[in-house]
C-alpha cells in the first residue's frame, strides 16, 4: 500500500475520532470504517469486482450477435495452361487461359431471426452478470463478517488486558499494605509470598492478551490490505440496534434473510439461468433468417470457351433461410439434459431456503442465550465486588486470611473478564446475525 493510500485511511479515521498518532500509526477506527476501508484495499474484494466487470464486458458481447455480419476477402492469383479433351480423354487440345487472376468479395449478413437464440445469448449475460454481483456481495459479507470477529476479538483483548491492568495495581496496593503489616510482625512472609505469586501471574497473564492482540490486529490489517505497522484501536461504540429499528424478533429475521441472503439470490439466479439454457437449447431448432448482402469483383472469366480477360462485376441482395435437420433428432437430449438441470436447481433453492433458515434461528437463539449470559456475568462482577469488598475489609481488620483474599481477588477477576468476553459476545452473535442475513 503507497504513503498516500496510508495518509487516505488515516484521515478517515482522525474525522471519526478526532485523534490519529502519526508516530506510533496508530489509528482509531469503527467497524464501518473498517468496511469502507476493506471495500478499497481487501484484495478478494478488489477480484470479485473484476469478475463483475468482466461479466458486465460479456453483456455487451452478446448484444453484439444482433449487429451484421461484414467479410471481405481478396486474391490475385497465377492461372496455368488449360486443356480440352473428350470425355473419353482423346483428342485433346491445349486451350488459352489469362494467367493472372483477381478476386474481390465482399459479403454482409443481418440476422433477422434466430429462433430466441440471441435473446436468450443476452439474458444469460445478463444473468451472469447478476450472479457476479451476488457473488461479489456475498464475499463482501464473509470479509466484513471476518474483520468483524479479529475486529470484537481485539475489543476483547484490549478489555481484558485493562481488567488485567487494574487487578495489577490493586494487586501492588495489597503487596505495599503487606510489607508494611509484615514489618510490623503481623503477617508472616508467606501471606506475601501469595500476592508476589499472584502478581506474577496476573502479568503473565496480561502478557499473553498483549501478545494475542497483537497477533490478531496483524490478520486485521492484512485483511484490510494496509501497512502492517498500523495498530487497530477499537472504538467503545457499537450500533445500538434496538434503537436503531433492526429487527427484533426472529420472524423479522427470517425475512430479511428471504430478501437478502445471498445464498438464495445465487439459487434463485441458478434456476433462472438453467431455463434461459432450456430456451437457448430449443432455438437450435428453429429456422434461422438472415438478410444477405454480397458485391464481386472477379477476372478472368474462365467459365466462357474462349475465355474472356475481363473482370465481372457483380452483386446481390436478397433474404437467406438456414434450418438444421440434425438438430431434430441431436437437441432432444440437450433441452432433456438443460430441464433437469432446472430441476437440480429448484431443488437446491429449497435446499438452500431450509439452510439460511435454519442459520437464522440457530444465530437468533445464540443471540439470545448470550444476552442471558450477559445478564449472569454482570450480576457475578456485582457479587464477585461485593463479596472481595468484605473479605478485604476483614482481612485490614485481621479477621481473613490472605487465602481468603487471594480467592476473592481470583473471582472478582474471572467475573469481569466473564463480563468482557460475556458483552463480545453478544455483539458478535448479532453482527453473525446480520451476516447470516445478508445485511452486515
Amino acid at each position: 500500500m503507497s504513503m498516500k493510500s496510508l495518509l487516505m485511511v488515516a484521515m478517515m479515521a482522525m474525522g471519526a475520532t478526532g485523534r490519529l498518532c502519526a508516530q506510533s500509526q496508530k489509528l482509531a477506527m469503527s467497524l464501518e470504517q473498517l468496511y469502507r476501508t476493506a471495500d478499497e484495499h481487501n484484495t478478494s474484494i478488489k477480484s470479485y469486482e473484476s469478475a463483475l466487470r468482466e461479466a458486465e464486458a460479456g453483456i455487451k458481447a452478446a448484444r453484439a450477435e444482433r449487429l451484421p455480419d461484414v467479410d471481405a476477402s481478396a486474391s490475385f492469383s497465377y492461372l496455368g495452361g488449360g486443356r480440352i479433351t473428350d470425355r473419353d480423354f482423346t483428342h485433346g487440345f491445349g486451350v488459352h487461359i489469362p494467367h493472372y487472376g483477381n478476386n474481390f468479395a465482399l459479403s454482409a449478413s443481418m440476422p433477422l431471426y434466430t429462433g430466441g437464440a440471441i435473446e436468450s445469448g443476452i439474458n444469460l449475460s445478463k444473468l451472469a452478470a447478476e450472479m457476479a454481483n451476488a457473488n461479489a456481495s456475498d464475499n463482501r459479507q464473509r470479509v466484513r463478517m471476518l474483520l468483524t470477529g479479529h475486529y470484537l476479538q481485539l475489543h476483547n483483548l484490549r478489555n481484558q488486558e485493562r481488567v488485567f491492568d487494574e487487578n495489577i495495581r490493586l494487586t501492588e496496593t495489597l503487596i505495599d499494605h503487606t510489607q508494611k503489616r509484615q514489618a510490623e510482625g503481623v503477617v508472616l512472609r508467606n501471606d506475601l509470598t501469595r500476592y508476589e505469586l499472584q502478581l506474577e501471574q496476573l502479568r503473565l497473564g496480561r502478557t499473553q492478551v498483549r501478545n494475542q492482540a497483537r497477533i490478531v490486529n496483524h490478520q486485521l490489517v492484512t485483511a484490510l490490505g494496509i501497512e502492517d505497522s498500523v495498530e487497530i484501536l477499537p472504538s467503545d461504540t457499537f450500533e445500538d440496534w434496538e434503537a436503531m429499528g433492526v429487527p427484533t424478533t426472529e420472524a423479522m429475521w427470517q425475512q430479511q434473510a428471504t430478501d437478502n441472503a445471498p445464498a438464495l439470490q445465487r439459487s434463485q439466479l441458478g434456476i433462472a439461468m438453467s431455463e434461459q439454457r432450456v430456451k437457448l437449447e430449443k432455438s437450435a431448432r428453429r429456422p434461422s433468417v438472415a438478410l444477405v448482402a454480397e458485391e464481386h469483383f472477379d477476372g478472368p472469366i474462365t467459365v466462357e470457351i474462349p475465355n474472356l480477360n475481363k473482370n465481372l462485376n457483380y452483386f446481390f441482395v436478397g433474404v437467406g433461410v438456414k434450418y438444421r435437420f440434425g438438430s431434430l433428432y441431436k437437441n432432444n437430449h440437450k433441452v432433456r439434459q438443460a430441464k433437469l438441470t432446472t430441476e437440480t436447481a429448484r431443488q437446491q433453492h429449497q435446499s438452500a431456503i431450509e439452510n439460511v433458515e435454519n442459520a437464522v434461528q440457530e444465530a437468533y437463539t445464540g443471540l439470545l442465550t448470550s444476552q442471558e449470559e450477559l445478564e449472569t456475568s454482570r450480576k457475578r462482577v456485582e457479587l464477585s465486588e461485593q463479596n472481595y469488598s468484605v473479605i478485604n475489609n476483614r482481612y485490614q481488620n485481621g479477621l481473613a486470611l490472605v487465602t481468603d483474599m487471594v480467592d476473592a481477588a481470583n473471582q472478582q477477576l474471572d467475573a469481569q473478564l466473564s463480563l468482557v468476553n460475556s458483552r463480545i459476545n453478544v455483539l458478535y452473535n448479532y453482527y453473525r446475525l446480520k451476516y447470516i442475513s445478508g445485511t452486515l
